[in-house]
């Protein structure tokens, strides 16, 4: 199989290229990713000289590059990772998220459209579905209620992709998956964040209470579902992707600390975030029935290898966090 990666210098998308390359999913594999801030070449440095590997710079909503490109490497499937996804930036700048979320994924099917791709599979989020009350858990047919610009940016480009297979046959398949943490991880999102500002002895911010549950799925086990999903979803169907480990924010960062040592006392209330959901909860039953996919690492297991992938990384976490990400931070957390 020949596959074309968007995003794929991203937390998830190279991921997904690294493991693809380790078991032989693809006889070639292209990346095409715009390298923003959460862009890291870095992130690929491992499979860099493998001949079976090509990466192009490029934006998503670039139609004459998606077209020349797909006109190239007629790939056989296209793996849509490239996303603006964290909730706090798209608070502070929703434009963003509608342009590359929303208009991207519309380049994007337009020219696997034009291209006759065989296969597009479209990686979305459970934050679509907004906050879940105990003790339901969301199935792919629960209504949609985004809260934030960033759930909204991506329950808009499922809805577009899932409107290509019913207007014009394009064969989607959709990916919902929960909260993923892991290796090479931005340190906005949480456990980058609590793990990268506990070693250097930093205030943890803990929004609100911190008693906001989230579902914690380790991105190798996310990774697995996609390519399960690319072989064995059925076209115009949606594939929810849970870690079955659903924790308070508070109990995350709690084992984070005594991990590494460190006092309870970093932890640090700030004001919530507007509109944030309460708890995230979804069922994987359906892929698990179609592919026999499950979550293979526990979470306990999970966030120690995360652990020490983040205190043997100190200089990647120093590169990643200098410049641009300091402004972001004092914007977000500056008047909590």
């Amino acid at each position: 199989m020949k596959l074309l990666v968007t995003g794929g210098a991203g937390f998830i998308g190279s991921a997904f290229v690294r493991l693809a390359l380790a078991h032989n999913w693809a006889a070639r594999l292209v990346i095409l990713d715009k390298l923003t801030y959460a862009g890291n070449l870095e992130n690929l440095a491992a499979i860099e000289t493998d001949p079976r590997y090509r990466f192009v710079h490029g934006d998503i909503c670039d139609l004459a590059l998606l077209g020349k490109l797909l006109d190239d490497e007629r790939p056989d499937a296209i793996v849509h990772c490239a996303a603006e996804s964290h909730v706090d930036r798209s608070i502070l700048g929703p434009g963003a998220f509608v342009e590359t979320n929303v208009r991207g994924t519309f380049c994007l099917l337009e020219a696997a459209r034009a291209a006759q791709t065989p296969r597009f599979l479209h990686v979305s989020t459970d934050e679509v579905y907004g906050s879940i009350e105990e003790p339901h858990a969301a199935h792919e047919s629960f209504p949609l209620r985004p809260s934030s610009p960033y759930s909204a940016s991506k329950a808009g480009s499922d809805l577009l992709a899932l409107s290509y297979f019913s207007t014009f046959k394009t064969p989607v398949v959709i990916t919902r998956a929960s909260n993923n943490y892991g290796p090479y991880q931005f340190p906005e999102k949480l456990i980058p964040l609590m793990i990268s500002n506990a070693l250097e002895d930093l205030p943890l911010p803990i929004y609100g209470d911190g008693l906001q549950v989230r579902d914690w799925l380790f991105v190798d086990d996310h990774c697995r579902a996609i390519w399960a999903a690319l072989n064995h979803g059925r076209e115009g169907e949606i594939y929810n992707i849970g870690g079955s480990r659903a924790l308070p924010n508070r109990e995350v960062v709690s084992l984070i600390l005594a991990q590494l040592g460190k006092p309870e006392s970093l932890m640090t209330p700030v004001a919530d975030r507007p509109g944030h959901d309460r708890r995230y909860a979804i069922t994987s039953a359906k892929l698990a029935a179609a592919s026999g996919w499950q979550a293979e690492v526990p979470f306990e297991q999970g966030i120690i290898r995360t652990i020490q992938w983040y205190r043997e990384n100190r200089a990647w976490i120093d590169r990643v966090k200098s410049g641009e990400y300091q402004g972001y931070y004092q914007r977000n957390y500056g008047d909590r």
